[in-house]
C-alpha cells in the first residue's frame, strides 16, 4: 500500500458519473440499471399508467435503449433519471426524471411514472421528495417545473401534496391519441421548498 487515500465521492461534482443512492423512508431511489428494463416494461405500459403521459417504449429492447439513453444524458449533464425501488424490491417500478431546461440546471422539469399497483401507497411522495431534495440541495436547481394533464386529478393532486404551486393552464399543449389536451403547469421554487422542509422538520415529520 502506498498510503494514498481513495478519492472521496462528492455528489455535487460526480453525479454525472454515478448518482448517489437516496433513501426515502423504507424505499430507495437509485440510478437506473439495464436489469430494470423488464420491470419497467411490466409496470409502465398499462393503460392506467399511460393514459395521461407520452407513450413509453412497448418492448424490452425499447426500455433497454431508454436506460442507456438516460445514462448518456446524465453523463452529458442534461438530465438524471432515478429508479423507484420500493421496500423489499430489487428492481425499479417507476422513474423520476429531472431534465435541465437551462444549461446550468438552474431551471429544470420533473417527470414521473409509477406502476399503478403502487399508487396511493406513499411511495411516490417519499421518493419524489428525496429526489427533489437532491436536485435542489446538491445539483443546485432553483426552479422545478412539472406538467400534468388537466383531466389527471390524481397526478395534479400528488403534485399539490408535494408542495408544488399551480401557475396556469397550458391550452392544447399535449397530444394524446390524436387529440389535444390542456395541461396544468406547476412549479417548485428552491426557497419555498426549503421553507416547507424546515416546517416539516419542526413538526417532527
Amino acid at each position: 500500500m502506498d498510503g494514498r487515500r481513495a478519492p472521496v465521492y462528492d455528489a455535487r461534482t460526480h453525479w454525472r458519473q454515478q448518482l448517489p443512492v437516496l433513501t426515502a423512508g423504507d424505499h430507495t431511489v437509485r440510478q437506473l440499471r439495464p436489469s430494470d428494463a423488464m420491470s419497467l416494461l411490466a409496470m409502465l405500459t398499462s393503460d392506467d399508467v399511460t393514459k395521461y403521459i407520452s407513450p413509453p417504449p412497448r418492448t424490452l429492447e425499447g426500455f433497454e435503449r431508454f436506460v442507456a439513453w438516460s445514462l448518456r444524458e446524465q453523463a452529458a449533464g442534461s438530465s438524471f433519471c432515478y429508479g423507484i425501488v420500493p421496500h423489499r424490491y430489487d428492481c425499479a417500478v417507476g422513474i423520476i426524471q429531472i431534465r435541465a431546461i437551462e444549461a446550468d440546471f438552474g431551471n429544470a422539469e420533473l417527470g414521473i411514472a409509477l406502476g399503478c399497483g403502487f399508487w396511493g401507497t406513499g411511495v411516490f411522495h417519499a421518493c419524489a421528495t428525496a429526489v427533489i431534495d437532491f436536485a435542489i440541495e446538491t445539483v443546485g436547481v432553483r426552479r422545478i417545473e412539472a406538467r400534468a394533464a388537466a383531466a389527471n386529478a390524481r397526478g395534479n393532486g400528488a403534485l399539490c401534496k408535494l408542495g408544488a404551486s399551480p401557475e396556469g393552464v397550458l391550452q392544447n399543449s399535449f397530444i394524446k391519441n390524436g387529440r389535444y389536451h390542456d395541461q396544468l403547469l406547476w412549479a417548485i421554487l428552491d426557497a419555498e421548498w426549503r421553507e416547507g422542509r424546515e416546517m416539516e422538520a419542526a413538526d417532527g415529520r
